[in-house]
């Protein structure tokens, strides 16, 4: 079976490594010798959505000898699934050559994130690296940007550390909006009530009203492998966080996508709505954040370069990091809160930053700093990002930022113990305005390519354009009657 896969078409493109070649060996012998029926071979598109097809388990090995082919224009989509781009013109830009008509795309596995499903546990999942057919990269493609961030780090002699802290919505469903009308695109949005009642945070009663649901999450996480280290009650109705032990920028990545992707697949079999949006237009409640930790070590010994000296100082390394991700907040915001809803979020007072600042241990700023001497904990933790970014972009955009504060030698501003108060700048207040920031960034461009920051800037504009043509509830109260 290895000479069947080392010496078929993906591995002589160069696409499957020798480990790679291996690994999938033992997992074909594995899968053929299992009673799995169905494997779902998936990549996380533009939005930190899976995609893919699924095929019986007898044709599982053609994945790993020559890809599965899937249509091009699911790197082209949306929010909405629509295509934004012309796909039938002959024009330059980030559909030209390989993609034009339509084309396949190749999906080639990653061994490593194979997982059976237990709440499906006759299926199992893989996830992919997107390339075009020819074997060559797809720059804007969700892994290969955290991949070259990744990369570019190393280059430098460090390697960053990711711990998560994700918040999100469970509630019941009292209608799937299904009804013919409603489906429409995108779809109706259900009909909810709250799963529980909100407003007492980490409350041990208001844990054991959703002990069943969470107790289901938990096992199914851990039975996937996900480093679960805590559960939580949230302060919102129906509002809950789980909580991750550190791993690597990839690990998290496809960790955050197999949480958010069995979070709610568990719960639509149990009849409810799971939510990762950042703040659901719903009485009573309250926004959900992604909270991201970092830590840097240096490559060669692993020494942890955050760990200060003295209490209230900064490392180098750490004062550059935190420098960079508030010198390009702005043009990286898009990649972190990369939705209309994201910056209905950015309010004062809310435990969501709002200002571009930093403070020790303050949780209303948008960098918490959380170092002390001797602590091999000593962490960053950036609090502007939301549950509804891709996580591959977003945990790029810290490495970039970051390490652009450090090449460069920029220095922090001093910490602020008011984060809703003072001169510092605001986070960008709508879409629109990360747009243009991402757009316009020269740093982005240095980093991660014209061909990336363009089409990602047409997608999102798409999406903000459809955004600023719908009609508003709040349109129609205050001008209807009145004139």
């Amino acid at each position: 079976m290895s000479k069947m896969i080392s010496d078929a078409n993906l591995a002589r493109m160069g696409l499957l490594s020798a480990e790679a070649c291996e690994a999938g060996e033992a997992l074909l012998t594995r899968v053929a010798a299992s009673d799995l029926e169905t494997v779902r071979v998936l990549f996380t598109d533009q939005h930190g959505v899976l995609r893919g097809k699924t095929l019986v388990a007898s044709a599982f090995p053609s994945a790993f000898t020559s890809g599965i082919a899937v249509a091009s224009t699911l790197l082209l989509k949306d929010t909405s699934h629509r295509t934004v781009f012309p796909v039938w013109d002959d024009q330059p830009g980030p559909l030209s050559g390989p993609m034009q008509g339509v084309g396949d795309i190749r999906l080639v596995p990653d061994p490593a994130t194979f997982r059976i499903l237990p709440w499906s546990p006759h299926s199992a999942w893989i996830f992919c690296d997107v390339v075009h057919r020819d074997g060559t990269p797809i720059p804007y493609a969700a892994r290969t940007v955290l991949k070259n961030a990744t990369a570019r780090l190393a280059r430098a002699d460090m390697a960053a550390t990711i711990g998560l802290e994700v918040e999100f919505h469970i509630f019941e469903r009292t209608d799937a909006a299904l009804e013919h009308p409603q489906t429409t695109m995108p779809g109706a949005p259900p009909q909810t009530r709250a799963l529980t009642h909100g407003y007492q945070y980490l409350t041990e009663t208001r844990y054991s009203d959703a002990e069943a649901i969470l107790d289901e999450l938990r096992r199914a996480a851990q039975a996937l492998d996900l480093p679960v280290r805590s559960v939580e009650i949230e302060m919102g109705p129906s509002q809950f966080e789980f909580t991750f032990e550190p791993a690597s920028p990839m690990q998290h990545a496809d960790n955050l996508m197999m949480f958010r992707t069995m979070v709610k697949e568990v719960c639509a079999g149990r009849g409810l709505h799971a939510s990762f949006m950042a703040k659901p237009r719903l009485a009573n409640i309250t926004a959900c954040g992604w909270h991201i930790h970092m830590s840097l070590a240096d490559l060669a010994s692993g020494r942890a370069l955050f760990i200060p000296d003295r209490q209230g100082e900064l490392t180098p390394q750490a004062d550059g990091w935190i420098a960079g991700l508030l010198a390009h907040a702005t043009e990286t915001s898009l990649l972190i809160a990369p939705t209309v809803n994201s910056y209905k979020r950015y309010q004062p007072f809310q435990l969501a930053p709002n200002r571009i600042q930093w403070g020790h241990d303050n949780r209303g700023a948008m960098i918490r700093a959380l170092m002390a001497p001797g602590d091999m904990a000593s962490r960053i933790e950036n609090r502007a990002p939301d549950t509804s970014a891709n996580p591959y972009y977003a945990l790029a955009a810290q490495l970039i930022a970051g390490l652009e504060g450090i090449t460069h030698g920029l220095k922090s501003p001093a910490p602020t113990r008011t984060p809703y108060q003072g001169d510092a700048g605001l986070l960008p207040t709508n879409l629109a305005q990360a747009i243009d920031a991402f757009e316009g960034s020269a740093m982005l461009r240095r980093t991660m390519g014209d061909e990336m920051v363009d089409y990602l800037t047409t997608i999102k504009r798409f999406e903000w354009d459809r955004y600023l043509s719908a009609i508003s509830e709040w349109e129609q109260a205050e001008y209807f009657s009145l004139f």
